[in-house]
């Protein structure tokens, strides 16, 4: 699925906080926000579009998730925090090369032929957040456990998935069928990851030694000699010359995205325009990670996250002609179903360190509303979620905001931009009334009643926003005359 992820450590955090993050970018797939509690999750999983049966443990832990609401196609849970705090998103679809491919094909699922048996597919986006994030206590533990079933079941697709804790972040790259490796974000770095494998680094020793900051299959060393994939010059080893792409399709799909996310987060100490620009939108060198100019909040990350290249020739809602003008794939694109900051906080009681950040369509026109993740849960306004339009829950409002002001962009920005400055900051207060609450009196049960004032203050914001902006589309119609009839 295309989707965008920015990771930031706890470290280059405004609050000492890990953030992970996605946009999901599915094809206007209908997404809500729930909680699965251990009764409602599956001992036995089985894959809609693989055809795979998995048995699960017993003890599953409570978990949030973002399924789709139309399960045709499966759960598609997408990202979530579990009550051990450990937040998880998956998966970023990202590229690979036909040497890899050849080598470790991907797991696909084949239909019964003749005398043939059909034969199950591997995990895919569709499976992976229900197969691991109601079974693991931290980050770490996260790709240990998705790296047991890689190893065991294959993937019939090519992912990266993040993992946080309150201490640590783990991006994950799957390479084939069944190979993959993982890497430790560093404490003061952010990372960004558009649809294409991303690790520029990676420490073979420490992978098959102590293990400290990488982790990887466990015959990856052999996977690469045995089949000449190694590229690399004078001994360094860049992971995603081995394993990724560099095309002509990269360059107008993914390395823009990349170019931009890092433009953001380093403005000053880096040069990104012009004639002596260190980046281009179509570099091939762009790096994977880097230290911020300045520390990083959970509204950065919306931003970012939002992004259709403002401040450049390449912004398709620029009033001006540059001629390039669509040029690039926006971050901030029409068919997004959701968009998730798994926020693991420090300085607060365990009980409600997670904070995830929710938003539904187009990025360029929703907000973000943070609620608490330990609940049993999660409001109507976020979960009572249909196939059919209404303004009665937070996606259906956020999908009619973007479709109208897109319509009339210059007359609506204005309102979207005071109504996503609302919710934020609205939705902060909130939160740290309830956390000065639930720290004095430790009842944190107050977390459910805390989510109720968020998503109705979201409810109130959203269809004030609609009036505005339904108003500002109406009168550019193309039907409308100066000439009236009073």
């Amino acid at each position: 699925m295309s989707c965008t992820t920015i990771l930031v450590g706890k470290s280059a955090s405004n609050d000492r906080s890990t953030m992970i993050a996605r946009t999901d970018d599915g094809q206007f797939d209908v997404k809500k926000l729930v909680v699965v509690n251990p009764e409602r999750q599956p001992r036995k999983y089985k894959s809609v579009i693989s055809h795979l049966e998995i048995e699960l443990p017993d003890n599953p832990m409570r978990y949030t998730a973002c399924p789709s609401v139309d399960k045709a196609n499966g759960v598609w849970a997408a990202t979530g925090i579990n009550v051990a705090n450990v937040g998880m998103t998956a998966t970023e679809t990202i590229t690979s090369n036909p040497r890899v491919l050849a080598a470790d094909p991907m797991v696909e699922y084949r239909e019964a032929k003749g005398r043939a048996k059909a034969a199950p597919g591997g995990i895919g986006e569709e499976d992976i957040v229900v197969l691991v994030l109601p079974y693991i206590h931290s980050a770490r533990e996260g790709v240990e456990r998705l790296g047991a079933l890689l190893e065991r079941y294959g993937t019939y697709e090519s992912n990266g998935i993040a993992f946080n804790d309150e201490n640590e972040i783990w991006w994950m790259e799957t390479i084939g069928g069944h190979h993959w490796m993982a890497r430790r974000v560093p404490d003061d770095v952010c990372v960004v990851n558009p649809n294409q494998f991303g690790m520029d680094a990676f420490d073979l020793e420490d992978a098959f030694g102590p293990r400290r900051d990488h982790l990887c299959s466990a015959d990856l060393r052999e996977f690469i000699d045995e089949n000449n994939l190694d590229l690399n010059q004078n001994g360094a080893f860049n992971p995603r010359d081995v394993f990724g792409s560099h095309t002509p399709r990269d360059h107008v799909y993914n390395t823009p995205r990349a170019w931009y996310m890092l433009r953001c987060l380093a403005p000053y100490s880096r040069r990104w325009d012009g004639d002596n620009a260190e980046y281009t939108p179509e570099s091939d060198n762009l790096p994977w990670a880097l230290v911020p100019d300045r520390k990083v909040t959970a509204e950065d990350v919306k931003h970012i996250l939002s992004s259709h290249y403002q401040g450049t020739p390449y912004n398709p809602y620029s009033s001006q002609d540059t001629g390039k003008r669509c040029m690039y794939r926006s971050i901030g694109i029409n068919r997004t179903g959701v968009t998730s900051i798994c926020q693991i906080r420090s300085g607060v009681p365990e009980a409600i360190r997670g904070i995830e950040w929710i938003g539904f369509g187009s990025t360029a026109f929703d907000a973000m509303l943070p609620v608490y993740t330990n609940v049993s849960r999660m409001p109507k306004y976020l979960s009572d979620v249909a196939l059919d339009v209404s303004t009665d829950n937070f996606y259906w409002g956020s999908r009619l905001l973007g479709a109208l002001a897109d319509h009339s962009y210059a007359a609506c920005i204005q309102h979207i931009e005071r109504y996503q400055d609302a919710v934020a900051g609205k939705g902060r207060r909130l939160i740290l009334e309830y956390d000065r609450r639930m720290a004095a009196s430790g009842d944190f049960s107050l977390a459910a009643e805390a989510n109720e004032a968020l998503a109705d203050m979201a409810r109130v914001q959203t269809i004030d926003t609609l009036n505005k902006v339904l108003l500002e589309s109406s009168k550019d119609m193309k039907n409308g005359y100066n000439r009236k009839d009073n």
